[in-house]
């Protein structure tokens, strides 16, 4: 059997969701150079915290979420990633739910 070589991410990333926009569930990739806290947070156009996706302690590597719009409405939001409180890497992606 051929060993897979598992190559650690070189740098902090928020992948864009996909699919985006979406209508009810959206895939949400980050990827990790250390191990750290984790902490995704979904919020509205007027910048309401609307959802916590993640808040805990993540290792190295790449981590998939999803992110269930539950009962939201239509709209733009905006998922914001900080990574050991925003020290360590802060980014923020903009989603679009059609419903």
């Amino acid at each position: 059997g051929k060993t897979e070589n598992i190559s650690l991410p070189s740098n902090y990333e928020l992948k864009q969701n996909y699919p985006n926009p979406f209508n009810s569930s959206s895939n949400v990739q980050v990827q990790m150079i250390n191990a750290g806290r984790v902490k995704l947070v979904v919020y509205d156009i007027l910048g309401r915290e609307v959802k916590i996706l993640v808040n805990e302690i993540r290792q190295a590597g790449i981590h998939k979420e999803i992110f269930d719009a539950g009962n939201l409405s239509s709209g733009v939001y905006f998922l914001r990633i900080l990574v050991n409180e925003g020290k360590d890497f802060v980014d923020v992606k903009k989603m679009v739910l059609v419903r």
